[in-house]
């Protein structure tokens, strides 16, 4: 594999938005040297994510249950394009042995994930049954010494869902390596460094491009635990909002990453590398 110069540690061209052009998007990430994570929201994008990183030296694979996905949920037409959002998607069990096997398919499984809570819809059957598969997926990730992929998204004006990740998470410390990344943190610098505190990186997306407030937030993080991503195909950075976002769009989070940390791109994308190294060990 060549040498890349960037890396989107948390995208999804295994998701249906790319059906029409994905060897292209992913021959992109290639001349724009472009390292990618694909990350998996249930079995079946997972399975693809593994399939792609099996396919393309340079991508990887996390897999996973995202929190969304454990009760019945709107279909997202970008994520498994039939159905659209007037259609309900059936809930999932987190099935350990079936995400077992898949992490222990491939080496280019680097994590699991992306598992967490998600309180915008928030009910006490969606909480109860995100809670049981996101303990599932941190006792695999234990088990099997990887990382894990953070989705945490608050209710409304709130930071509870941070909170509740934080506070279950903290009774596995000592329970193995545990350790990963905390996907579109959104939280404060306090949160950050609490998620820090226990193995933690603070991974941003292309809204910083365009939102002003999350500058107080990168100052805060150190340079040692920043991670770039895109989250493609959403949250696409300027200038191309308005547009399908994809990983080599990642080189503008890096941009603003380095403008805000007040240091040289070269040196913000050589940094982050280092990181997401470190972490997954790719």
């Amino acid at each position: 594999m060549k040498t890349m110069k960037y890396i989107d540690t948390h995208a999804h061209m295994n998701f249906a938005a790319y059906d029409d052009d994905r060897d292209n998007v992913i021959a992109r990430t290639n001349t724009d040297e472009v390292m990618v994570i694909n990350v998996g929201t249930q079995r079946d994008t997972s399975r693809f994510a593994v399939e792609l990183a099996e396919q393309h030296d340079h991508l990887y694979a996390i897999i996973g249950l995202h929190p969304i996905h454990t009760t019945a949920s709107f279909h997202d037409h970008d994520e498994v394009g039939e159905g659209g959002d007037e259609f309900t998607s059936r809930g999932e069990d987190f099935d350990v042995d079936y995400y077992r096997n898949l992490a222990q398919s491939s080496n280019k499984v680097v994590g699991l994930g992306e598992c967490g809570l998600d309180y915008y819809r928030n009910t006490p059957e969606t909480r109860d049954a995100q809670e049981k598969a996101f303990r599932g997926h941190i006792e695999l990730a234990l088990e099997l010494d990887l990382p894990l992929m953070l989705h945490v998204r608050p209710s409304e004006g709130s930071m509870d869902a941070y909170h509740d990740v934080l506070t279950i998470l903290r009774e596995y410390v000592g329970s193995g390596n545990l350790r990963g990344q905390t996907h579109f943190f959104a939280g404060t610098p306090e949160i950050a460094q609490e998620f820090i505190d226990l193995g933690f990186y603070i991974s941003f997306t292309g809204v910083i491009t365009f939102a002003g407030m999350y500058e107080k937030l990168v100052k805060a993080v150190p340079m040692n635990r920043i991670l770039s991503e895109t989250d493609a195909p959403y949250v696409t950075p300027h200038p191309y909002r308005g547009q399908r976002n994809e990983p080599s769009h990642v080189r503008e989070v890096i941009q603003k990453l380095a403008k805000i940390k007040k240091v040289d791109e070269n040196v913000m994308a050589q940094q982050v590398i280092e990181n997401a190294k470190r972490l997954y060990g790719i």
